[in-house]
């Protein structure tokens, strides 16, 4: 920090860390200590913070027919101001480990890249819907309850969206109630429809009945045909509006 010195100097002596550090304090002006305790002092994330000794995170499971071995991925966070009113938790690195090396290499170079970016700081939710937007052009498949993965690396960007969900940096506004009326009205219509006649029981596969096409919207299949419109049962999407 520099200091104007206004008036001339008589002399000079070298001062220890105490007298150097309560000298910047007293040239400080009241207005910057006054910003200081409006919050201007918060830390934030950036590739210049260096790592603690330690880290809390929480590590997914992701299991696909594609593999018989699962991947585990494990999302490190720092915590930001901690114990202040301006505290974040924030991710600042991610590691996937496998029996499987067939994909070793980018793996390894995936992780490395989202770790930096994850350390640069600012707004890191884009990385979710740019992983998520991969496909495999072998084609994907469906995942445990009926939710369409197009390739690996979707499912992957799928757990980095949960854990960033679970730690509040992505919000889930969810169905409103008009929506949540709406699947209500037609998971009721179409499990009288199916159970009608023949007494026979709606099959349902994960939460949605079977023969549930998939959504284009959230990608789950969840979608039933009744009176002509196709209408999902998990996010409410429908043709007829």
């Amino acid at each position: 920090m520099a200091i104007r010195i206004e008036k001339k100097i008589v002399g000079y002596k070298i001062g220890d860390n105490e007298e150097v550090a309560a000298a910047a304090v007293a040239a400080t002006p009241a207005a910057a200590t006054a910003g200081d305790k409006n919050g201007d002092n918060v830390v934030h994330l950036h590739e210049k913070l260096e790592r603690p000794e330690m880290l809390i995170g929480s590590t997914y499971k992701v299991k696909t027919p594609l593999s018989e071995h699962a991947l585990y991925v494990t999302i490190n966070d720092i915590i930001l101001n901690h114990g202040t009113d301006y505290e974040l938790r924030r991710p600042f690195e991610i590691f996937i480990n496998s029996k499987n090396m067939d994909h070793f290499q980018w793996i390894v170079a995936l992780t490395r890249i989202i770790s930096a970016v994850f350390r640069k700081g600012g707004d890191v939710t884009f990385l979710v819907e740019e992983l998520r937007s991969v496909f495999d052009p072998r084609g994907g498949y469906f995942k445990k309850g009926g939710k369409y993965m197009p390739s690996l690396v979707a499912e992957i960007g799928d757990a980095i969206e949960c854990h960033m969900r679970m730690i509040g940096l992505l919000k889930d506004d969810g169905l409103d109630e008009n929506q949540k009326k709406l699947v209500a009205e037609k998971r009721a219509q179409f499990e009288a429809a199916s159970g009608g006649g023949s007494g026979a029981e709606t099959v349902v596969t994960g939460d949605f009945p079977e023969g549930s096409q998939l959504c284009i919207k959230c990608h789950t299949k969840a979608a039933i045909k009744m009176d002509g419109c196709l209408t999902c049962l998990n996010c409410g999407e429908s043709k007829c509006g």
